[in-house]
């Protein structure tokens, strides 16, 4: 059976408009269709969805981390060079038929955790946000993790997970909040590192585990002491919502553009013919 392929919009957006030269105009948005030609392609899904954030820090992550993503906001006040591509490619991928998903007050992450656990059989989630580890779940749900744009992916699944964190495969999540991430302002339990979050993560299974068991080393139970309002507020930041209020979303592929006419003025306006005729190969629209 073909995967379902949930794709998050923003990780490749940011990864082709931070790759391709500056001459380029709309270089976000002409390398993520390029991008997603490829996955197209090379994979061939069953179904497809586009995720995008409604919301980059939801107002329930903050008001339980209030540190949460908070280097973003130093920078609101400057504009902003990817929104503009953001808005665009939204355009031309809805003007594709493809369906674009996003929530009031959640992240893309969100979306995809709640698409993968509505989808019945193989899920395969294409992001460069590690956060996105926490949903692997053999043999259902992977993550594709882009290396070179999407040309080469690594295929993230239980057996991968242990043996980069050496961790067990569905531990992801509680490994991420015991660990942190000061990239999105998740300071971790202070003195609990990467190496010793695996090292509980593994032989306790998981928070749960490590909260109940006897034997924890003083010194370390005295530290996850010290973080329990951390590690309870964590727990509802780091992990992706897999049952937010979704309507119902088609994942069939169109076997035709649903706008043509805005296809191709979105094409001529901003130089984007390629990777849209791309694309348009990609889907089938060619073939008779």
């Amino acid at each position: 059976m073909s995967s379902v392929l949930l794709i998050d919009y923003s990780s490749l957006l940011y990864r082709a408009f931070h790759s391709l030269p500056e001459s380029l105009a709309m270089r976000g948005v002409y390398g993520f269709l390029n991008m997603l030609a490829r996955l197209l392609t090379d994979h061939r899904p069953g179904g497809l969805a586009i995720a995008v954030d409604d919301d980059w820090r939801p107002a329930f992550r903050v008001n339980a981390l209030p540190s949460y993503k908070t280097h973003r906001v130093a920078a609101e006040d400057e504009e902003d060079p990817i929104a503009p591509q953001e808005a665009l490619g939204r355009e031309v991928l809805t003007a594709l038929g493809l369906s674009v998903v996003g929530a009031a007050g959640f992240e893309a992450e969100d979306v995809i955790a709640t698409l993968a656990a509505r989808t019945h059989g193989p899920v395969a989630i294409v992001s460069g946000d590690r956060d996105l580890f926490a949903l692997v779940r053999d043999p259902d749900v992977r993550v594709l993790y882009p290396q070179t744009g999407v040309s080469k992916l690594t295929i993230v699944d239980e057996a991968e997970i242990m043996r980069r964190y050496g961790i067990p495969g569905r531990a992801y999540g509680d490994f991420a909040i015991l660990r942190g991430d000061p990239s999105d302002g998740l300071p971790g339990v202070k003195g609990i590192g990467e190496k010793t979050a695996a090292k509980l993560v593994a032989e306790y299974g998981s928070l749960d585990g490590i909260a109940t068991a006897t034997d924890v080393p003083l010194a370390v139970a005295r530290k996850l002491e010290a973080g329990r309002d951390y590690l309870a507020a964590a727990r509802r930041v780091v992990l992706p919502v897999a049952d937010i209020p979704l309507p119902s979303v088609s994942l069939a592929l169109p076997s035709a553009p649903a706008a043509p006419e805005t296809l191709a003025r979105l094409a001529s306006e901003h130089g984007l013919d390629t990777p849209i005729t791309r694309v348009q190969q990609a889907l089938g629209f060619d073939r008779p």
